[in-house]
């Protein structure tokens, strides 16, 4: 199932990826080439970098890929790292808890109800902010998948 979400995420990240450099580029050709700079372009590309940036760390902490400060544990015994891992875990888990899923799905739900939409597009912002609880449910899964295979 992890490796499904992976794939999948992976790939979601190059495709999101792809389309802001397409837009940047047209951005840069129309301002430039044409001299009538297209009016969406920077919104889009303002939009598609959060999602980057917000998937891209689920993506990165399901990959165990993060920063991290790790010289407390190596000081330490083999017993003690793993209680450690295990508390700097449900600490993540419980920051992500808070801050993206009911935090971002707070946000979601209150740009949906005031009906707040981005100047540019028309787009309603709860779509562009639904990936914060998204990304938050991800990587939530991906720390207690580690957690359960650090206890096996």
């Amino acid at each position: 199932m992890r490796d499904k979400i992976d794939g999948v995420l992976s790939k979601t990240l190059v495709v999101i990826m792809s389309i802001m450099v397409i837009n940047v580029l047209w951005q840069v050709f129309t301002r430039y080439v044409t001299g009538d700079p297209s009016s969406f372009t920077d919104e889009l590309a303002r939009y598609l970098m959060i999602w980057i940036g917000v998937l891209g760390a689920a993506y990165v902490s399901g990959r165990n890929l993060h920063v991290a400060i790790d010289i407390l544990p190596q000081r330490q015994n083999k017993r003690i790292q793993k209680k450690l891992k295990v508390i700097v875990t449900l600490l993540i888990i419980l920051f992500v808890f808070f801050a993206f899923v009911i935090g971002g799905s707070r946000l979601v739900y209150i740009s949906y109800v005031l009906g707040q939409q981005s100047p540019a597009l028309r787009l309603p912002l709860a779509v562009v902010y639904v990936i914060i609880p998204i990304s938050g449910l991800l990587i939530m899964y991906y720390k207690i998948s580690d957690l359960n295979t650090k206890e096996s």
